[in-house]
């Protein structure tokens, strides 16, 4: 006869168990090794900061078998990097994006050859956008209560069914680690494995916030605060040759709202490259759409 506290117990052990079959270690810097999470049958997902070395990097399996790998691609802004096996060996994780403040939830960690680590706590918060001191932007991330181990960066959270809910970072804040969610993480996985980098718009523009006149509000039909002032256009650039004007006030990109710099950033993604999108500006009071096909930042 078992007690409640032994079948919870258990059950953590057993998401431990179904999780780890998709957390490795990844050799890729002096000293400590860190950990990722099988993305495909050939790729690894990690922390860029743990990743000094673009060659030789040497992966262990779950199942204890070593195995070579290469950095397929980097965005350090985001600290993820993508390693390609020189053979697929992997079991991709199972995933899930249903997370909410207060769940239960386990960090993963294979630092060493002794096999898992693993600590638990409860979601404290879901945040974002927010801005990285390494220049990237995150459009959400999950602070949590566990216990970020030596190596735990590029490890998995996940929920008590062994589902990854993100990736594990301490490369992103100073003094502390935070999750990017799978809905994140993955995306930008996805521009990896196809780049080997993460693209990232632009217009060629300088601006600052300004506040949205009230009669200007009422014309946009909507409740927007903020927009963003262009004072300088680059000669040539996607918005110039747009016909976007110095004074004109950016409101919207695509039907995003636009009401400071990190909105914009957002709204730039690596899907709007090369695209046309709709630029919504307010021209003497007037709301206006304009057709900008959206540059690559270099």
């Amino acid at each position: 006869m078992t007690t409640p506290l032994t079948d919870f117990s258990n059950g953590l052990a057993a998401a431990v168990e179904k999780g780890g079959a998709s957390t490795i270690l990844v050799d890729a810097r002096k000293r400590y090794p860190a950990s990722g999470i099988a993305y495909a049958g050939d790729l690894v997902l990690t922390a860029d900061h743990v990743v000094t070395r673009e060659d030789d990097v040497k992966i262990l399996l779950p199942n204890g078998m070593a195995a070579g790998a290469t950095v397929a691609g980097r965005d350090p802004g985001s600290d993820l990097a993508l390693l390609r096996l020189v053979e697929p060996a992997l079991t991709p994780a199972k995933t899930s994006d249903a997370v909410k403040v207060g769940q239960l939830v386990l960090a993963l960690g294979r630092p060493s050859g002794a096999g898992m680590q693993a600590s638990w706590g409860i979601v404290t918060a879901i945040s974002g956008p927010a801005r990285t001191f390494r220049g990237g932007l995150l459009d959400e991330y999950i602070q949590t209560e566990t216990t970020p181990y030596p190596g735990f960066s590029g490890g998995p959270l996940i929920n008590t069914e062994g589902e990854v809910l993100g990736l594990n970072t301490s490369g992103l804040t100073r003094g502390s680690s935070l999750t990017i969610p799978v809905k994140v993480a993955w995306r930008i996985a996805d521009a990896l494995a196809k780049y080997g980098t993460v693209k990232r718009g632009y217009l060629g523009v300088r601006t600052q916030p300004v506040d949205v006149p009230d009669a200007a509000r009422q014309a946009l039909k909507r409740e927007q605060s903020h927009g963003l002032l262009i004072l300088w256009l680059e000669e040539a650039g996607p918005a110039d040759k747009a016909g976007l004007l110095v004074g004109d006030i950016l409101v919207a990109v695509s039907g995003q709202a636009v009401g400071d710099a990190d909105d914009l950033f957002s709204a730039l993604n690596s899907d709007t490259v090369g695209k046309s999108v709709a630029v919504e500006v307010l021209r003497g009071g007037r709301p206006e759409a304009i057709a900008v096909t959206v540059g690559e930042r270099k």
